[in-house]
């Protein structure tokens, strides 16, 4: 888990900049419109909808734009054909990542993601070569000081979660993908409030990395977050907190 959370921070911290805001929040447009696409337009019917729309209002994004990325999605109002695709790749260290992107136009979102990995020494890999690596896991991440832990691990246990885990200065409650939304709203409801969370893969183990090639893979998976297309970017990397 270490590597996840320590890329969680990182990530966190990107996105504090406004950098999805000041892109028209198309990425969590996106989300919603896959979402909707795949599940139905009700969020109390379809929790993967129910979760971007959270995200998407942390964020404040307007009632009236998330109405209409669902109505994309479900075909009430004519929207671009996104194609979800998921590529894996190596970075610097040997770190084995997994990109999933939500983009109107393959060829050249393939084009640049490959050109984002070269210039920072990663390169795609097969098929099948690097997921088996990663597990999709429901995170709940709370700020270790503004919480009870062992009060956290009694309801997260009695409300379905598998497992609490602790790092520095985060703490996460860990499910399956389909109990995330459910526990995080049981939690929420018992009075504990998440600092963040998302279905998320996490590696089966982490690889540690260091010195230069640690600070470069921060800075690759740091521009490939950026770009419009991709939605998520996942590493089994252990990196140093100065990487970020």
């Amino acid at each position: 888990m270490s590597g996840h959370n320590r890329w969680a921070k990182i990530k966190h911290k990107k996105l504090a900049s406004d950098q999805r805001k000041s892109a028209g929040w198309s990425k969590f447009l996106k989300e919603i419109t896959i979402a909707a696409r795949a599940g139905g337009g009700d969020p109390d019917n379809n929790a993967g909808l129910r979760s971007a729309i959270e995200r998407a209002r942390n964020d404040n994004m307007p009632n009236d734009t998330i109405a209409r990325a669902i109505k994309k999605g479900i075909g009430e109002l004519e929207g671009a054909a996104y194609e979800e695709m998921t590529y894996e790749a190596y970075g610097p260290g040997g770190a084995a990542l997994v990109i999933e992107l939500v983009t109107d136009n393959k060829n050249r979102a393939v084009a640049e993601v490959r050109l984002l990995l070269e210039r920072y020494g990663g390169k795609m890999a097969s098929p099948g070569s690097v997921t088996y690596l990663f597990k999709k896991r429901g995170t709940i991440i709370f700020e270790s000081g503004a919480v009870d832990e062992d009060k956290l691990m009694e309801a997260a246990l009695d409300l379905g979660a598998d497992d609490l885990q602790t790092e520095g200065e985060t703490v996460t409650v860990l499910t399956e993908p389909g109990a995330y939304m459910s526990v995080k709203e049981g939690l929420e409801k018992r009075g504990f409030k998440p600092a963040g969370g998302e279905v998320a893969l996490l590696p089966d183990n982490t690889i540690a990395v260091g010195g230069h090639e640690a600070e470069t893979l921060a800075k690759l998976m740091g521009m490939l977050e950026e770009h419009d297309d991709v939605q998520n970017v996942y590493a089994n990397a252990d990196l140093p907190e100065e990487a970020g």
